[in-house]
């Protein structure tokens, strides 16, 4: 028996090791079904150019921005797949400015918000891209309606994100625990390979975009300028690419407030408190740049945030500085 045979997959991860914490209550149905909309993402994905799927619709989303085909066509996957797995109640998700509610009662059921496409301008020049989700849970006999959805991150109860890359990996964070899955192409299966994941203790990576330096207040660019002397730069452009780096190798990831965006940049529901929620579980910390991430209270539902986020101690130090602290 070869060693990938003896290694646990993701189904057999979310029906037995969740089994003896009692955490699995339609959750592994919620795991698994954004695992087989990411298996058919990433083969849309590879096939892209060869099904002539690459460029624009020609359409804004509610964002204002471009819609891209491959963004539309991840939308409708993971929507199609959570809303069939019977225990989603509602989907909340970049390319939608409504919420989709679930028709009829869902008992127990989950809040999904979802980038179903994060980074999706890099799929013409075949950059690592992904997807990111965020899972709350609805209360007994609570009627969703689309206020619902606006649920601070640290009520999520498991977040989730899969990277498109030179290799497909699915990355599940619960209570205390992150855990990483590849897909095996032939099976179109998540095996676990990367577990018990925690954010190494040495920082060798920063990651920001230095083009935005000159429209950063005075205490922000003192913060990027420390990070620029003490580590190296590293930085892709999709956030998911550059925060699953920084997650396994050590690191910080910097988009700080600036002048011409002073909300941010980043969306909070279905970004930065999903990714939020991952770092903390693995040790590390997730911030403003003026309080935690996963402590805002929404407002709405694509509200945008700054958002630094990496190894504890240096987005600490990095905030107290950016603060005034």
């Amino acid at each position: 028996m070869s060693a990938s045979d003896q290694r646990t997959t993701l189904q057999q991860f979310v029906t037995s090791e969740w089994q003896v914490t009692g955490q699995n209550d339609g959750l592994g149905a919620v795991i698994m079904a954004i695992a087989n909309g990411s298996v058919r993402v990433q083969q849309q994905v590879q096939q892209a150019a060869l099904a002539d799927a690459l460029g624009t619709t020609g359409e804004t989303n509610v964002q204002g921005e471009i819609v891209q085909r491959l963004d539309a066509a991840s939308s409708d996957i993971f929507v199609e797949t959570l809303s069939q797995s019977g225990h989603v109640a509602a989907i909340g998700c970049e390319e939608i400015e409504r919420p989709v509610i679930a028709e009829g009662e869902v008992a127990n059921g989950y809040i999904v918000l979802m980038d179903p496409l994060d980074g999706s301008s890099n799929i013409d020049v075949a950059v690592s891209i992904g997807s990111i989700f965020g899972i709350w849970q609805k209360s007994p006999g609570e009627v969703v309606n689309d206020d619902s959805l606006l649920r601070p991150g640290n009520q999520q109860v498991a977040a989730a994100y899969v990277v498109y890359g030179s290799s497909t990996v699915l990355v599940l964070a619960t209570k205390d625990s992150v855990q990483g899955f590849t897909l095996d192409s032939e099976s179109e299966s998540f095996t676990l390979t990367h577990p018990n994941i925690k954010i190494p203790a040495d920082c060798p990576y920063y990651s920001t975009n230095e083009g935005n330096n000159k429209v950063l207040d005075e205490s922000t660019q003192k913060a990027i300028s420390l990070l620029r002397d003490r580590y190296s730069q590293r930085y892709v452009g999709s956030l998911v690419a550059d925060f699953h780096r920084n997650l396994l190798k050590g690191g910080i990831f910097a988009y700080p407030a600036d002048t011409n965006r002073k909300e941010g940049r980043l969306r909070l529901m279905y970004e930065a408190n999903p990714l939020g929620f991952v770092a903390e579980q693995a040790g590390g910390a997730a911030s403003t740049g003026y309080e935690r991430i996963m402590d805002v209270i929404p407002k709405e539902l694509h509200q945008r945030t700054p958002l630094i986020l990496g190894n504890k101690d240096v987005v600490d130090e990095t905030v107290s500085v950016i603060s005034g602290g």
